[in-house]
């Protein structure tokens, strides 16, 4: 099989592969469809609808590594069905259960993971038109998600089957984004240097490792109503500090004024304070050096736009988001920098 699979040849191989692998999982199953669902650039999401599978589960979501790539770092798809299957029961934490996967033959043939399809929109409050949804409902969701990160951060790694993963320390987390400055162009990386220097010459001591998302904000939930049904797209997962998922959560309020933000009219986002209020009570456990985080948050947004910028560009499709944020990118290295001291 080549491995530069069209869309179509991509769907049709989906499809014989489900149908093989729905029958694994249950006896007398079948595959009707499989369809596209709008997901991200490190990996495919399709939805296959089933006749004859258990209740609840006649329609499921499908996460795919891209064919012709291989399936590492954020592209593996097996490694993500690891840590939500790691989290499935834990108090407090609501993530999709992983019903079947494949793990193909890479690079031509992708793995793939099958999970319950969870009710809920997905919808990051500052990166929509205001008025998107009700401020109150915004509010809990918000607060619902400070909790909810809470307990995953009080899962203890060491009594879970993942207890052996490669605990990423904040220099490695420093690196991790000055190596993504190395790709992009000079336009989008002016002074990067500096802030990684400063990062690195001021990096506090460490909490105990947890489960990270690495990307934790609303806009990778699933919510209804006010509360959190699960929290997904789990591609950059890691053992490490806690506050980094904390400041990524706070960037995403109003008073942070994220510069891809389309209004600077409210949205129903509680401030930081609050957040880290309601995160704290629930984790019963006190944070400190929230300044060098949130440079650190700087850093990291600032390069993972100007990956997103290059790839938009190369593609084709750069979009108005994207020109939001081009002028944002020197400030954002500037604010760190004052951040930082």
């Amino acid at each position: 099989m080549s491995t530069a699979m069209s869309s179509s040849e991509l769907v049709r191989d989906l499809t014989a592969r489900t149908a093989v692998a729905v029958r694994r999982w249950a006896p007398g199953a079948a595959v009707e469809a499989v369809e596209p669902l709008t997901g991200g650039t490190s990996s495919l999401t399709f939805v296959a609808t089933l006749s004859d599978a258990p209740d609840g589960h006649e329609r499921v979501v499908l996460k795919v590594t891209p064919p012709g790539l291989a399936p590492v770092r954020n592209r593996d798809v097996l490694r993500q069905a690891r840590i939500m299957e790691t989290l499935a029961g834990r108090p407090g934490v609501r993530v999709p259960k992983v019903l079947f996967h494949d793990e193909g033959a890479p690079p031509g043939i992708p793995p793939f993971v099958a999970m319950e399809l969870v009710p809920g929109e997905c919808v990051e409050p500052v990166l929509v038109p205001r008025g998107t949804l009700p401020a109150e409902q915004v509010r809990a969701r918000a607060l619902d998600a400070a909790r909810m990160l809470a307990a995953l951060h009080r899962v203890d790694p060491l009594r879970t089957a993942s207890a052996a993963e490669p605990v990423v320390s904040l220099d490695d987390e420093i690196d991790r984004w000055t190596l993504a400055f190395a790709t992009v162009a000079d336009e989008l990386r002016r002074g990067y240097e500096r802030v990684a220097e400063r990062l690195h010459a001021t990096v506090p001591a460490a909490m105990t490792p947890v489960f990270t998302h690495g990307d934790y904000r609303l806009g990778n939930t699933l919510c209804e109503a006010g509360s959190v049904t699960a929290v997904i797209d789990w591609e950059i997962w890691s053992l490490g500090d806690p506050r980094v998922d904390v400041t990524w959560l706070t960037f995403f309020t109003d008073e942070a004024r994220h510069p891809a933000s389309r209004s600077d009219e409210p949205t129903g986002m509680p401030g930081k304070a609050q957040l880290l209020d309601a995160y704290q009570e629930a984790r019963g456990e006190p944070l400190s050096e929230l300044p060098w985080f949130e440079a650190l948050t700087k850093y990291k947004e600032s390069a993972a736009t100007a990956l997103l910028i290059k790839r938009a560009r190369k593609t084709g499709q750069l979009k108005d988001m994207h020109q939001r944020m081009l002028p944002a990118l020197p400030v954002l290295l500037d604010e760190a920098l004052v951040l930082l001291g």
